[in-house]
């Protein structure tokens, strides 16, 4: 995972998953297999429980606090994960391949 930015809490914000094509985004889509579903699921599950523990005893979410730096490392692997599943290429692409190769 390379890191492009941080944010103004502290976090390392990833490189962006979208691709710019003439000033339209395209979303990249991914294949996550079931172990790494269940893992993102659970550390999704382990942020948003840290979240409300905050917001349960009416701390706040400052970046010094022991809770939001966890948030923060939690967020980072799941983003890690996420980012390591292989890109799915759309029916479009896949046509636009096979025509390129063709000499189509």
């Amino acid at each position: 995972m390379s890191i492009a930015a941080y944010s103004t809490n502290g976090f390392p914000i990833p490189e962006t998953d979208t691709r710019v094509c003439t000033g339209l985004v395209r979303l990249i889509h991914r294949r996550i297999s079931p172990q790494t579903g269940h893992a993102l699921e659970l550390l999704g599950h382990a942020i948003d429980y840290l979240i409300d523990e905050c917001e349960a005893d009416g701390s706040a979410m400052d970046a010094a606090s022991g809770r939001t730096k966890a948030v923060g490392v939690l967020m980072a692997i799941n983003r890690q994960i996420y980012f390591g599943c292989p890109e799915v290429s759309t029916l479009g692409e896949g046509w636009r391949s096979f025509l390129r190769s063709h000499g189509a």
